[in-house]
């Protein structure tokens, strides 16, 4: 993945180097950071608006080879884009498993964690927007103390609790919920809580699919039977589950091992947890938000009259 991503003409070792200095760096500002991965982001937002507007002129002249170049291009960086999240998620996951004794590959993904969240292919906009960049190194000052006067007289309490459980939640709602419990008890093994398997699922593992454009596209174009045998939706299972590793390393682990218990979660996601009714929900979410845009954009460009 080092060697694909590095023959990708997109960086190089300099540039890599400058953004982990400053990361290890305690003395660093952010300022260092913003210098350091300026003309890389610059660089490779340019090279996806300028293949858009070639796609775009090619179809107004029907030019089909220049359009299929031209998505080439984009596709070609989707996909580096994609290869810098597979390559966080493997080196989050093997890391902890061994010490890779290659620096080089350490500075690579200090380097892919800070660049990635920068790269939002067809979003963008005039300049850089690097306000999702923060360098968390802080500086903390005296200021001293400070009186917190609570005030003169008798203070309003809290009403006491009436019944244990009293905020109830909707019967068909409870019973899907305990569906999924039900079924992925069958699934892992170990001292876990039916919370533990319940958030594990339908939180933590659904809200990392919900997260991918491509399921919502899916979902959205497909029959649930046709879904049910996406490819993508088998490899981003295995993707949730390696990231969601840290905080839930037993059933995790399971997982990654089983391919039993992943087709397990897959039945039980597109049952109980109903993942790919809510993948469609988000689809026709951002639809309506697309339209609500392009309706807010004619309304500036023509005027209130």
């Amino acid at each position: 993945m080092k060697a694909k991503l590095d023959a990708s003409g997109h960086y190089d070792d300099f540039e890599v180097d400058r953004v982990a200095a400053v990361e290890m760096n305690p003395q660093a500002k952010q300022s260092d950071l913003v210098a350091a991965l300026e003309p890389v982001v610059d660089r490779l937002l340019k090279r996806f608006k300028q293949a858009q507007e070639k796609l775009r002129i090619a179809l107004a002249k029907d030019n089909a080879k220049s359009a299929e170049e031209a998505k080439g291009e984009i596709n070609a960086l989707v996909l580096f884009k994609s290869d810098m999240g597979a390559f966080q998620r493997m080196y989050s996951f093997l890391s902890q498993i061994f010490d890779y004794g290659n620096t080089a590959i350490e500075k690579r993904f200090i380097f892919y964690r800070r660049l990635l969240p920068l790269l939002e292919f067809g979003r963008e906009r005039e300049g850089i927007d690097l306000s999702k960049m923060i360098l968390t190194h802080h500086s903390l000052k005296d200021q001293g103390k400070r009186q917190l006067p609570l005030g003169d007289g008798e203070a309003p309490k809290l009403s006491p609790l009436t019944e244990a459980g009293s905020g109830s939640i909707q019967e068909k709602e409870k019973a899907r919920l305990q569906e999924i419990i039900d079924k992925v008890n069958d699934l892992f093994e170990g001292d876990l809580t039916d919370d533990d398997r319940l958030i594990y699922v339908n939180n933590v593992i659904k809200g990392k699919l919900l997260e991918c454009p491509e399921l919502i596209v899916q979902a959205s174009n497909n029959t649930k039977a046709q879904f049910a045998n996406s490819p993508t939706l088998s490899k981003e299972i295995m993707n949730a589950v390696m990231d969601a590793l840290a905080a839930h390393t037993t059933m995790s682990k399971q997982a990654i091992d089983s391919e039993r218990v992943r087709e397990g979660l897959k039945d039980v996601l597109l049952g109980p947890a109903q993942l790919y009714e809510a993948l469609r929900e988000r689809a026709e979410d951002d639809q309506s938000q697309r339209l609500a845009e392009f309706e807010t954009s004619n309304t500036t460009r023509l005027g209130p009259d």
